[in-house]
């Protein structure tokens, strides 16, 4: 007698069947949401490059975390856009910074949501470069703008702004700089002022990649000479990404990102066998913005998509993912 052969397709007949034996979950509670605090700003302002996201005033961004934690969407992410830049970033931290005062009122507002906010200067500079910048070279050409980011001198701001947003009432601080011994500066200066308990999540591979230009309009960093390429990765680098990312943990990290999320899928599933950290993918302005253009030109179901996307995601390996698709997200999980 003859066998039939194995038929995979039994367990995919009904929706039923496929939730049963499903081998990868994404939950509401997988989430991170983004919010862009812009200071002086009243109300809302859309975002071109990223239609449905808007820049927010203080009091909208207590309003938006309120949505996103009803939601079930347990953390947000802060960004802060400043009335005034200068060369040293001063507003990252300033005690009475836009992302200091969100962090406050969304706390009141709302303290069992997960307040995660990002630690850089590229939002503060009058620049945009990640840093302080280091003077030209004597025999660089008169009026030529120093483009070559000073290490050790931006270590110590970073991690200034750190215990300024710790003692805000940040839970997780994420530094996004990509500066060398950035987590160790930050978690002595943490140890030091007796916030030890603060977590880190380090931005621990973040790629020079395309897929940041929608967010650098929306947080207005766009390099104002040179580029990021001198500190962030070359985008054909995988073994440096899980280099980069063992000295984090070595250096004090508590959680690591990859950044972007769908073009380093592989880089995810690296970091996390390598470390096996709690892993945080970031899905980009840019990644966020190609799926609404599809949709809206309808070339896909954006739901479809969405859903599609975030759960390679989570396959990969992310346990947390940052997105702007996050509320949408949520509701069509429910």
């Amino acid at each position: 007698m003859a066998f039939p052969t194995t038929r995979m397709r039994r367990l995919r007949t009904t929706h039923q069947l496929r939730g049963l034996v499903r081998e990868t979950r994404l939950t509401a509670s997988d989430l991170v949401y983004p919010l862009f605090v812009a200071e002086g700003l009243e109300g809302r302002e859309p975002i071109w490059t990223m239609p449905g996201i808007d820049r927010l005033s203080l009091a909208e961004s207590v309003v938006e975390a309120g949505a996103a934690a009803a939601l079930g969407i347990p953390a947000v992410i802060l960004f802060g856009i400043p009335a005034q830049k200068d060369g040293a970033g001063s507003g990252a931290y300033d005690d009475d910074g836009i992302v200091q005062l969100a962090t406050r009122a969304i706390k009141r507002a709302h303290p069992e949501l997960i307040v995660i906010t990002d630690l850089c200067l590229c939002e503060y500079t009058d620049h945009g470069h990640c840093g302080v910048l280091r003077a030209p070279a004597g025999d660089a050409r008169e009026g030529e703008p120093p483009v070559t980011v000073d290490n050790d001198a931006t270590l110590e701001l970073l991690a200034r702004t750190a215990v300024s947003q710790a003692r805000a009432g940040a839970d997780i601080v994420a530094p996004s700089d990509m500066m060398d011994g950035r987590i160790g500066a930050i978690r002595e200066a943490l140890d030091e002022a007796d916030l030890s308990d603060t977590p880190i999540l380090a931005y621990s591979s973040k790629f020079a990649s395309a897929c940041y230009g929608p967010f650098r309009a929306a947080a207005d960093s766009a390099p104002a000479v040179g580029d990021r390429r001198g500190y962030q990765m070359d985008p054909a680098n995988g073994a440096e990404a899980v280099r980069e990312s063992l000295l984090d943990v070595e250096e004090g990290a508590d959680l690591l990102m990859v950044k972007p999320a769908l073009p380093y899928l592989d880089i995810i599933r690296r970091v996390k066998d390598a470390t096996r950290l709690p892993l945080v993918a970031y899905n980009t302005g840019g990644e966020y913005a190609m799926l609404k253009a599809a949709a809206a030109a309808g070339y896909m179901d954006e739901r479809s998509a969405v859903l599609e996307a975030l759960t390679g995601i989570r396959r990969a390996g992310a346990d947390i993912i940052i997105t702007y698709h996050a509320k949408d997200a949520a509701q069509w999980l429910t």
